[in-house]
């Protein structure tokens, strides 16, 4: 039997079914990549403007990619850029770390600062030459790689760590300290992001995106608190959606064996920032961060989110427009219960009458307080509203970095007669107020300030203070205000 042979009609029909086919294939939606894909919004979304989107929980999050990794493929390795630098304050884009070593890429290796500049081996800071050679990078800490060297190295892809990261490479030795904390690590690092925001007003607005997340690559969780709970407070007041990431982190990402990228890192190394010019002049590692441009609005960013967590809700007493108090409001903080660093007896009693004859006789606000004694609020709330702050050098001053700066803005620090040391005095002026410190019956403030000197009484509980001297400089800064402002 011959075969038999299709009629031209089944032709015809097949020839239908094939085009057919061939359509529902071309218009049917893919859906077999990776799931990023699926999360990936499609090209006609992506040329749309998002912020033209209705907001909804859609359009913030399921409308982008499941953090997908920066890929170069067969191409070169994105460089990295150094953004802003002075010693120990660094900011870069696309800085790389494998195996806990960070890397810039860069084929200009002339214009990278030199490491010693930027990072230590992150071991505890002590004097003499043997501890200064400990402290100097390896390429263990850093090294700088060509983007021919970054392929070999790297491959084709490096994880993403997005946004803007703020990486501490200091142990823990000063961290846990309210001062140290606040008015050097967080005071130069905010002073250094800053700098990419020079235009701040005086409402503290600011276009920089706030930091997601804070590393400490060599101390634990255990060990970044201070024993009143400050450093905490400030942090998650200042930055309520930052994550904080610690030595075991840093570490467990080295073990994964895969390259890391971060879009934009601010690098802090107190060692590092001993080396700066700054640094040798007031012994204050955020003195380097003020060679970049910035605002003298820079700090009213971060004092408005800490204040205003600190009142929320709350009445903070009779304030005019701008949170300026109606009164000036002196406040002394006392170190008579801590039995270190305190003023004579005698001579704490005659201050405290003194600045009580102020009150009686003008109507300012006086205040005499121990720190400890309040609440943290209650702290930060006080401090918000004062004009003059004094007390013996010690902890409780570093209240003065949520004053208002205004022309009246004062610190007083009493020392020990021959003593003196560059940490409130210096906040205080980077800050835009007048600090004026005390030796007994004479008193000196910038550009007439003694060198640093720790002699011996300067711990300890001798420190004598002319209470009426103090009162008659209180009452002069506020004159002289009054007449500056009329």
């Amino acid at each position: 039997m011959p075969p038999l042979s299709p009629t031209s009609r089944e032709i015809c029909l097949l020839a239908a079914l094939f085009v057919g086919l061939l359509y529902f294939s071309a218009t049917f939606p893919r859906h077999k990549g990776a799931v990023t894909d699926l999360l990936r919004p499609s090209p006609h979304v992506v040329e749309q403007d998002l912020d033209s989107l209705p907001l909804t929980l859609e359009t913030q999050y399921t409308l982008q990619s499941l953090n997908p990794p920066l890929r170069w493929g067969l191409g070169q390795v994105p460089e990295t850029k150094t953004v802003a630098h002075v010693p120990g304050w660094t900011i870069f884009d696309r800085l790389y770390v494998l195996n806990g070593t960070i890397y810039i890429v860069s084929d200009t290796p002339e214009e990278v600062p030199d490491r010693r500049y930027m990072i230590s081996t992150g071991v505890f800071i002590e004097n003499g030459p043997e501890a200064e050679a400990r402290r100097v990078p390896t390429d263990k800490e850093m090294r700088v790689i060509s983007t021919e060297e970054a392929h070999h190295m790297f491959g084709m892809e490096a994880e993403r760590l997005d946004g803007v990261t703020w990486l501490a490479n200091d142990p823990k030795q000063f961290i846990t300290h309210y001062y140290h904390w606040s008015a050097e690590l967080f005071f130069g690092f905010w002073r250094t992001y800053s700098s990419l925001d020079p235009t701040i007003p005086p409402t503290g607005e600011t276009t920089l995106p706030a930091p997601r997340r804070f590393i400490f690559s060599h101390i634990d969780a255990a060990n970044w608190r201070d024993y009143a709970a400050m450093n905490q407070w400030v942090l998650r007041s200042a930055f309520p959606s930052i994550s904080t990431e610690f030595m075991d982190d840093w570490k467990e990402r080295a073990a994964l064996g895969r390259v890391f990228v971060l879009d934009r890192v601010v690098l802090a190394d107190r060692a590092a920032a001993m080396n700066g010019e700054m640094f040798l002049r007031t012994q204050r590692t955020a003195a380097n961060a003020f060679s970049l441009p910035g605002s003298v609005n820079w700090w009213t960013t971060i004092r408005n989110n800490v204040v205003g967590f600190s009142t929320l809700g709350e009445d903070t007493g009779a304030m005019s427009v701008g949170g300026v108090p109606t009164r000036p409001v002196i406040t002394y903080i006392s170190r008579q219960g801590w039995n270190r660093r305190m003023l004579i007896q005698e001579d704490h009693e005659r201050l405290v009458q003194q600045l009580y004859r102020l009150r009686d006789t003008y109507g300012y606000e006086v205040n005499i307080v121990e720190m400890d004694k309040l609440t943290r609020a209650e702290q930060f709330r006080l401090a918000a509203r004062t004009t003059i702050m004094m007390g013996v050098h010690g902890n409780g001053l570093t209240a003065l970095l949520w004053m208002r700066p205004t022309p009246r803005s004062t610190v007083m620090e009493f020392f020990y007669p021959g003593g003196f040391a560059h940490d409130y005095e210096y906040t205080t002026r980077a800050l835009g107020m007048v600090h004026y410190g005390f030796w007994g019956d004479r008193y000196f403030t910038r550009p007439d300030v003694p060198p640093v000197a720790y002699p011996e009484g300067f711990q300890g509980n001798s420190i004598p203070i002319d209470g009426a001297l103090v009162a008659e400089l209180c009452h002069e800064r506020l004159t002289l205000s009054e007449e500056a402002d009329d």
